[in-house]
């Protein structure tokens, strides 16, 4: 038995560990394979203790395209960041980069945005480890980061990574994917193109449902009491997107000049409806509702992580944008008004 062989059957044993939820480092959530199923405690991706092959992702999106990529065939996809938690901001224990080099593949979004990423990757190739190393965000057209951005957050030299919300850039990182896989299983690629190529029609519907959205709005200008993690969004759609705070943290009240700059902002734009992100605090969007115009705030998320509930609804990239973003979007930009379900569920969650 050959020692990447080896490496393939922990590597099989600890996805499917993960997937009936005792798994050693506590990985709750997506877990698994192409998939779409996972409902019998097996990896999604290939056939559970079938899979010949594993691959690892640093972030949801990504760990989403893969185990597309990957559906049909034998190659499990595993998610490492936690149910719950944003995929920017993790720093998990340093004995994930065992899981990484136990894989034979890791997707990953590109040097510095994700410090544990970086720092897992220089120990593959320190250690001249086999693991293949696929950079998702290789070859993408990045805009410049935005002034309300901070700077912790760029990469290449003052860049913005939040790419993957603009489903044409999204197609590059699909291919990159799909060429990364097909490094571990030659024999597959063709499964592995097909699928990538049904990914990219799908962002191209998804391209085109915004461009709905943005045609029927009755203002181009929003607000989120968010950070701006979606500036790929407004230069893709010509949409102005007003962000509350430039960081991660917004755990604080609103400082007056923020809240000065709110008011003017939407009373300005006649706004009524402004977006909240899932994985921040919520307290700045309360306070924007009580100090404000504003009637109320609906989830919007840069698809960073996911959450139990959406986990069990079997919600990937396009199942969340099309039932959280997409439409958050519509209602701030006065295109839509909230469906009585959807206004039930996320006005002014909590």
């Amino acid at each position: 038995m050959t020692s990447k062989r080896k490496r393939r059957d922990v590597s099989r044993r600890r996805v499917l560990a993960s997937a009936a939820g005792v798994a050693g480092f506590g990985l709750a959530g997506c877990v698994g394979a192409g998939s779409e199923s996972g409902e019998d405690g097996e990896a999604e991706g290939g056939d559970g203790e079938n899979a010949e092959y594993s691959v690892t992702a640093s972030f949801f999106t990504f760990y989403d395209f893969a185990r597309k990529v990957a559906d049909g065939t034998p190659v499990a996809v595993e998610n490492l960041v936690p149910t719950g938690l944003h995929g920017h901001g993790w720093e998990p224990d340093p004995s994930i980069t065992r899981d990484i080099i136990d894989s034979d593949a890791f997707v990953h979004v590109g040097p510095d945005f994700q410090p544990w990423a970086d720092r897992a990757i220089e120990t593959v190739r320190s250690d001249d480890a086999d693991t293949r190393l696929i950079d998702a965000r290789e070859g993408v057209d990045l805009i410049d980061l935005a002034d309300t951005v901070e700077e912790d957050e760029e990469v290449d030299r003052g860049k913005d990574p939040h790419f993957w919300l603009d489903p044409q850039r999204a197609k590059r990182s699909v291919d990159n994917i799909a060429a990364g896989i097909s490094g571990i299983a030659p024999d597959h690629e063709e499964a592995f193109v097909e699928n990538a190529d049904a990914i990219k029609a799908e962002l191209d519907d998804l391209d085109a449902e915004w461009e709905s959205i943005v045609a029927e709005a009755e203002r181009d200008v929003t607000f989120f009491a968010a950070h701006n993690a979606f500036e790929y969004v407004g230069q893709r759609y010509g949409v102005t997107i007003q962000p509350l705070v430039s960081n991660l943290a917004a755990d604080d009240d609103v400082r007056p000049a923020d809240m000065r700059r709110a008011q003017e902002t939407i009373a300005d734009n006649d706004i009524r409806y402004i977006g909240a992100a899932v994985f921040e605090p919520r307290r700045p969007a309360r306070q924007l509702v009580e100090e404000t115009d504003v009637e109320a705030y609906y989830p919007v998320t840069p698809y960073a992580g996911t959450t139990e509930e959406w986990v069990d609804r079997g919600w990937g990239y396009f199942e969340i944008a099309r039932n959280i973003n997409t439409k958050t979007f519509g209602i701030a930009l006065g295109a839509t008004e909230p469906d009585a379900d959807f206004d039930e569920e996320w006005r002014n969650f909590e």
